[in-house]
């Protein structure tokens, strides 16, 4: 169906409604932060021709069938973050000063994920997005389902 065919095409996201009461550590105490960043992974299936290049099509929906039968390897030709190469690198890189506190929001619509904090540790994590449920804690790295979008509260403790 058409669903399927615009999420591997990239057409895909989240909305995470976050508590009306604010975030807590499961012990009660509240939880604030100065920034949130959002990370979605989008899975491609990109076709290709007899000879391994990638096609070209006139239009989007020419590309269809040859589409669906790329999904149906569940194998993607390109994963990438917020919909392009680079898009979280260089001059686009997630930045915070020492002690600021982030809210850092993942999804993946079609693959399990595994976001992994290098140099530090999610000092609060709710991987499923169940913000009435105690978060995990000083989790580095944190498993989220295909479909779901899961957060990490992190304090930074360098640049």
């Amino acid at each position: 169906g058409m669903v399927p065919w615009h999420v591997v095409s990239g057409m895909n996201g989240a909305i995470m409604v976050l508590p009306r009461e604010g975030l807590h550590d499961g012990k009660g105490k509240a939880l604030t932060y100065d920034k949130i960043y959002y990370v979605g992974e989008q899975d491609f299936y990109v076709p290709r021709d007899e000879n391994g290049k990638y096609k070209k099509y006139e239009a989007p929906g020419d590309a269809y069938e040859d589409t669906v039968k790329v999904m149906r390897t569940l194998t993607p030709t390109h994963v990438v973050f917020n919909g392009a190469v680079g898009a979280l690198t260089g001059d686009k890189a997630m930045t915070a000063a020492v002690g600021e506190e982030v809210l850092i929001v993942h999804s993946q619509a079609n693959r399990d994920t595994r976001p992994h904090l290098i140099g530090g540790h999610g000092d609060y994590v709710w991987a499923t997005g169940k913000f009435n449920t105690p978060p995990d804690v000083d989790q580095e790295t944190w498993f989220i389902p295909g479909g779901a979008a899961g957060a990490a509260f992190y304090t930074f403790q360098q640049p």
